[in-house]
């Protein structure tokens, strides 16, 4: 059984693979293109794939091919008709990333909500050196207690996220950018209210047609101008050009974002030129990747690759 990682690099050289060994003859790649896949999965039986794009072009010739595993748990680099067409079964992880993310998405907003970056830089700087005081006021934060929290999207992440926020004492609402019923237990209201009454926004949705430029320079100019927007989704979410903007002119007070609309990051991205890491902090798409997390993903792979094997 000849099975192929395409692009392993994305899971980290830090996680033991070498349990995939009882399964089959493997082979591992760092990255593949489109190209470079086509060549690599003709003798295979089952690819293990990230971001590679699984179609006609890259496997038409992998006569072999029964199963693909998609180490994420987005499908949309799967032509599934394709797929469907040749009987190739494919599978994918939910829930793996949940604790790590939940966890990413509070360091952002202490990092930001606490001007961690100004204070950090006053020290080493040697302000505090020189300072006449114990403490110091020229940068100022408030609590988090009592302040309004807004989730737009309650799967998994964001019922994690919904719970940790109501920990710190927040009041918590969230909205369904496709319109699903309330969820028991959660309080639901419309994207318009939880933008204009949310002093932190943090995005927790798929993309989908509905959610794709969700938020845009209308939107934005909705929210408060104390307002912090969190984005540990997907980055087409959120129209970057707007979002600069909306910085620069303190339409918003900041944003935290881990992904981005190209990744990694576009050298003409407009956030660029925002260094001011009091109102921007951007995280390279790593929310997802704790040890854990990633341990438990290709743990789960494993699983998959043993039980179709078996079946």
């Amino acid at each position: 059984m000849n099975i192929v990682f395409l692009d392993a690099k994305t899971i980290g050289d830090d996680i033991d693979l070498s349990s995939f060994d009882e399964l089959g003859k493997i082979t591992k790649y760092d990255f593949s293109t489109a190209s470079e896949a086509r060549e690599r999965s003709v003798d295979a039986d089952i690819l293990v794939i990230n971001k590679v794009d699984i179609n006609a072009y890259t496997t038409e010739m992998a006569d072999r091919l029964k199963l693909v595993c998609v180490t994420a748990t987005g499908t949309n680099n799967l032509d599934k008709d394709y797929l469907k067409e040749r009987g190739i079964q494919w599978r994918n992880v939910a829930g793996y990333s949940t604790d790590s993310v939940t966890q990413h998405t509070f360091a952002m907003l202490l990092y930001l909500y606490e001007k961690l970056s100004y204070y950090d830089h006053y020290v080493k700087s040697g302000g505090y050196v020189s300072d006449v005081i114990f403490s110091h006021f020229s940068e100022t934060f408030r609590e988090l207690k009592g302040k309004t929290f807004g989730i737009i999207g309650l799967g998994n992440i964001g019922r994690s996220v919904y719970h940790v926020a109501k920990a710190f004492g927040l009041n918590t609402i969230y909205a369904s950018p496709s319109g699903a019923p309330p969820q028991e237990g959660y309080t639901q209201v419309s994207l318009d209210t939880l933008l204009k009454e949310a002093d932190i926004v943090s995005i927790h949705a798929p993309l989908t047609p509905a959610t794709e430029n969700l938020i845009n320079r209308e939107r934005l100019a909705q929210m408060k101008e104390t307002a912090i927007l969190l984005n540990l989704a997907r980055g087409q979410i959120v129209d970057e050009d707007a979002l600069a903007g909306a910085l620069e002119n303190g339409v918003i007070a900041a944003a935290g974002l881990d992904v981005l609309r190209t990744e990694p990051m576009s050298e003409k991205n407009p956030l660029l030129k925002i260094k001011d890491s009091r109102k921007l902090l951007i995280t390279p798409h790593i929310g997802w990747a704790s040890v854990e997390a990633r341990t438990r993903l290709m743990a789960t792979i494993h699983g998959q690759i043993k039980e179709f094997l078996e079946v």
